[in-house]
């Protein structure tokens, strides 16, 4: 069942299967973070703003928009 980020369980390993939006600006920016399609990301906790993800070596806090365009 594909969801976005914002419904994905804290602490579950997902695999993004796509990148959800025509902004060009916004996949660059999602891709320099290695965010893409067959990549693991994991939601490691909420925020009021959007939520804090682990994707390869590296921790992020993301916002709503950012979370809804990774389909997981």
């Amino acid at each position: 069942m594909e969801q976005n980020l914002l419904l994905a369980n804290e602490g579950v390993e997902y695999i993004i299967q796509r990148i959800d939006t025509d902004d060009e600006e916004l996949n660059a920016f999602l891709f320099s973070l290695g965010c893409y399609s067959g990549e693991p990301i994991t939601v490691v906790s909420r925020k009021r703003s959007g939520c804090v993800v682990a994707v390869k070596d590296g921790r992020y806090s993301i916002d709503h928009q950012l979370a809804q365009a990774i389909i997981v």
